[in-house]
């Protein structure tokens, strides 16, 4: 906290204007709120415009064509690829894999990596508070290689029990996989320290960076972990593209994923050899335009500061707090806002979280409701769904504000309803 004391601050009011869609209303006279960042983020005009420049003036296929806008297409494509490169400060540019999402970079992991690695008895680890992206992947391993799935325990207030990995690590541990911020609790894992221990027992790391990457500065070398996933839609830049960075001793051992086009230096009838770096798991026409604008967004986000979102970030969490944490009834997932992200979820009253936010969306306010992908980790805080408010660079304190007569309203609403129903 003290560190992030230190930066200046960032006034939301001098960026909105970039952002079309937060200039509408929802319905007249009712603006946008948007609180759900965490699922997907707002973009700026400079992302949108640096695509549709891509479409109007130099769009083509990539690294297939000699043409003038072959060659064009190539250079944007390129250039973004390295702006990922400098964003996680990745040694080369050839590590960083263009995927359609963390989801696919993990599940890349999984069938490449797993797949030629994992016996009968090897153990995976994981947390219990992973995304279904870092659940469903490694079972499904763990079916095909008969490997073993172990979790991280959490506490009452949403850490990780870290003294258990004391156990959990064994000569077995082939794998640790775990998210560096929960898309529920929005709790900020100790993330050097997990990887650290798990080297020690000799196994790999994969991150998700899913909440982590938008969010705060990301720095692989200095981390030491062998794999990292993000997307491109939660840190203003289009859906449809993600980013797998491993060291590249371990991809060049890694076998393709995907076949196809792009991916080979040569095929025959019987076989094929598989290309270099990145081309070897981008298989087929990459996201190209997606890409360009991914690197917009990265541009726009280092003129900010990525010191400076999280320290915003970590106003607006703590101001959130310290009105739900008014309100009877309502009970905050997670732990208090000195270990987390931009992001609250919270159960009300007995009232369903898809009510609650259809009730703030009559107020113009665009929330999560549901188990946010996370079926496991409302399990064990034995709650069926939860309604998440999550931010980013473009909120303000005022519109947190809003969240108190939002959630009164719905009170009211639904106290009358059992009243009278």
């Amino acid at each position: 906290m003290s560190a992030l004391m230190q930066v200046s601050p960032l006034d939301p009011l001098a960026y909105r204007s970039d952002f079309p869609i937060l200039s509408r209303e929802v319905r007249p006279g009712v603006p946008l709120i948007y609180f759900d960042n965490a699922a997907s983020t707002q973009h700026p005009r400079e992302v949108i415009q640096s695509m549709v420049r891509c479409y109007e003036e130099h769009y083509a296929n990539v690294h297939r064509g000699i043409h003038q806008l072959a060659q064009e297409s190539d250079e944007l494509f390129d250039q973004a690829r390295e702006k990922v490169r400098a964003f996680i400060n990745a040694p080369q540019r050839e590590q960083c894999i263009f995927t359609y999402g963390a989801t696919s970079g993990i599940n890349i992991v999984a069938r490449s990596w797993g797949d030629a690695n994992l016996k009968p008895g090897d153990e995976i680890l994981l947390t219990e508070m992973e995304h279904h992206a870092n659940l469903v992947p490694w079972q499904q391993l763990a079916e095909r290689s008969g490997a073993v799935l172990r979790h991280i325990p959490l506490t009452e207030d949403g850490l990780l029990q870290l003294d258990a990995l004391d156990t959990l690590l064994t000569e077995r541990t082939k794998l640790v996989a775990f998210v560096a911020i929960s898309n529920v609790l929005g709790t900020i894992n100790p993330v050097g320290e997990i990887i650290r221990r798990g080297h020690q027992a000799g196994a790999l790391v994969l991150l998700d960076g899913a909440q982590s990457v938008p969010h705060q500065k990301t720095d692989v070398q200095a981390l030491d972990v062998d794999f990292l996933v993000f997307s491109g839609h939660k840190m203003l830049g289009p859906s449809g593209v993600g980013v797998l960075y491993g060291k590249r001793e371990l991809l060049e051992a890694m076998p393709p994923f995907l076949g196809g086009g792009g991916m080979i230096r040569r095929v025959r009838l019987d076989s094929f050899e598989p290309g270099d770096l990145p081309a070897k798991f981008e298989a087929g026409t990459p996201p190209i335009v997606s890409a360009i604008g991914l690197g917009a967004a990265i541009d726009y986000l280092n003129r900010i500061g990525m010191d400076a979102i999280a320290h915003h970030e970590r106003l607006l969490v703590t101001r959130a707090h310290a009105i739900l944490e008014k309100i009877e009834g309502l009970r905050i997932l997670g732990p208090t806002p000195e270990y987390k992200a931009g992001i609250v979820s919270f159960s009300l009253d007995q009232i369903h979280a898809h009510d609650v936010a259809e009730v703030l969306d009559r107020s113009g306010i665009a929330i999560r409701a549901g188990h946010h992908c996370a079926m496991p980790l409302h399990n064990r805080y034995n709650v069926g769904a939860t309604a998440r408010a999550s931010f980013y660079l473009y909120n303000t304190l005022a519109e947190v504000e809003q969240l108190a007569p939002g959630l009164d309203a719905a009170k009211r609403v639904f106290h009358r309803k059992r009243n009278f129903g």
